[in-house]
This record gives C-alpha cells, sequence and structure tokens, in this order.
C-alpha cells in the first residue's frame, strides 16, 4: 500500500509538473495551442481507445475509426476560426460553437456510414451506433469546452478548471479517508464518503479562490475583469460539484462495462479517463461560467 502510494504521488508529481511546463510555454508561445494541441491529440486518441474498451466490455463493438475519426475532428473544429483567419471574414460559420456543432454532427453521419458499411445482421446495430456517438460526445464534444476555455480566455481559464477539479479530487480522497464514515454512492462507488464531498468542496472553494487570486491574473487574456472573492468561490463549488459528478458518471461506465480501471496504462492512476473523468464533466460548467459573465464584476 505505501509502495502504491509513495509510486501514485512520484508519477503524480512528474505529471503535473509536465503540464505546468507546456501551460507555460503554451501561454508564452505566439499562436495559442501550438504546445498543447499535439497533448490534446494525444489524449484524445488514449480516452477514444478506453471509451471502446468499455463499450467492448459491454457487448457493445461501435466502428473504431468512426470514433477515433470524429474525436480528432471535434477537436481540430476548435482551431477552425484561427486556422482560417479572422472570425469576422467567416461571419457566424467560423464562431467556435457554430464549428464544434457541424464537427458533432459530421460525427454522427459518419457513425451511420460506418455501420451502414459493415452491416450484415440487425442485432447491435443500435446499441453499437448509441456507443458511437456516446463516444463522440463524451470525449470530442467535452474536450472542446477545454480548448475554448484556452482559447477564448487564455492558459489562466483552462488552468482553473484543472486546478479547482483536481484539488477537489484530493480534497475528496484526503478527508474521506482521515474521518469518512458514511457512504455517498455505496453501490456505485463504495469508497467516496459525504465527509469526502464536503472535503471537495472545501478545497476546490479554496483552490478556485487562490487561483483566481494570483494565477489567473497573470495569465487571463487581456480586458478579463477582476473577480471578486465570492465569485471565485461560487465557481470552485460549482466545477468542483461538477468534477466529483463527473467521477462518479464514470464509476457508472466502468460498473457496467464490469471493468475496475479504463485500462492499465498509468499504473496506479488507472487509463486516461480515470485521470479526465472529473475534468470533462467540469468542462462545460467551467466554459458556462466564463462565457455568461459569472466571473464579471
Amino acid at each position: 500500500m505505501r509502495l502504491m502510494l509513495r509510486w501514485r504521488l512520484s508519477l503524480g508529481t512528474l505529471l503535473i509538473a509536465a503540464m505546468v511546463g507546456l501551460c507555460w510555454l503554451d501561454h508564452c508561445a505566439a499562436e495559442p495551442g501550438v504546445w498543447l494541441l499535439p497533448v490534446a491529440a494525444v489524449l484524445t486518441v488514449l480516452a477514444s481507445g478506453e471509451v471502446l474498451h468499455l463499450a467492448a466490455s459491454a457487448g457493445m463493438r461501435p466502428v473504431a475509426w468512426v470514433v477515433y475519426a470524429g474525436n480528432l475532428l471535434l477537436l481540430a473544429a476548435n482551431w477552425a476560426p484561427h486556422w482560417c483567419g479572422d472570425k469576422a471574414q467567416g461571419g457566424a460559420f467560423l464562431q467556435p460553437s457554430n464549428c464544434l456543432l457541424l464537427a458533432l454532427g459530421a460525427g454522427v453521419l459518419l457513425a451511420f456510414v460506418g455501420e451502414m458499411a459493415r452491416y450484415r445482421r440487425p442485432e447491435g446495430v443500435l446499441a453499437n451506433l448509441a456507443a458511437a456517438v456516446f463516444a463522440l460526445a463524451y470525449v470530442g464534444l467535452m474536450f472542446g469546452f477545454l480548448v475554448q476555455l484556452r482559447l477564448g480566455w487564455g492558459i489562466g481559464a483552462l488552468a482553473s478548471l484543472v486546478i479547482v477539479v483536481k484539488m477537489g479530487d484530493t480534497g475528496a480522497y484526503t478527508v474521506g479517508r482521515l474521518v469518512g464514515r458514511h457512504k455517498m454512492a455505496p453501490v456505485l462507488s463504495p469508497g467516496k464518503t459525504i465527509e469526502g464531498a464536503c472535503g471537495a468542496m472545501a478545497f476546490a472553494a479554496l483552490a478556485s479562490w487562490a487561483t483566481f487570486e494570483w494565477l489567473v491574473p497573470l495569465t487571463v487574456a487581456a480586458g478579463t475583469p477582476t473577480v471578486e472573492w465570492r465569485q471565485s468561490v461560487l465557481y470552485g463549488l460549482l466545477v468542483g460539484g461538477a468534477g466529483m459528478f463527473g467521477d462518479l458518471a464514470e464509476s457508472l461506465l466502468k460498473r457496467a462495462a464490469g471493468c475496475k480501471d479504463s485500462s492499465r496504462w498509468m499504473p496506479g492512476f488507472g487509463g486516461v479517463l480515470d485521470i479526465l473523468d472529473s475534468v470533462l464533466l467540469a468542462a462545460p460548467v467551467a466554459w458556462a461560467c466564463w462565457a455568461w459573465g459569472l466571473l464579471a464584476k
């Protein structure tokens, strides 16, 4: 147990240091995303493979190339306005949300094409189609919100999401191990406790306040308004709560598939989805807070 904990702490420290370095390089780069886009592409491919693995374990076999191609298309769609020049020249068509929606529609069409191309008998067709569309929404669409945070408001907006969610995870684990007594979801995730959930909310709120107090002002796009402490705490509670829900959501998927981890890619952590699960479902909540003025005075 101690050896595994030491391994998790060591690997976790290396991963955090690597991501901090990449984010800083991306923040200093002339073109946003030049450092993080390759990382996002690799994570998208790995996460897509893990969703396919979970689906196969549950008896569903969506067309693999559709899931990989569709999710990479969704990822690329976020950069379309930057690749195609000034958004004003393309009008509403080149708005990031429209590009993402168009890519999602193309992915759904690809799912139908893939099933038609391999059709031999009707059994399993609907389940496979549903699994393919789910994979596109869960990985590609949710990842799109992460990219939009980076492109829309700077690296600080993306960092605010990741820091709040991961500090919430840390609070849940720490408080749950120390004083956790009452199970929060005993059937779905027996290790999670109500005390741990309270710890997650406290850590997330504190991390959010610290992030907006010191980090965000140094890294967000020019013209972003100052955030008051009440707003930053509310942001932490909303995003931290969504992150905790995302962790439970992946537990639901693994229970349905009969798997302990989404993969064994990283010993001690599980798979990419085991690391990204809370971030993915918290991403649209964070995006909404930034886009809808929750963080404006």
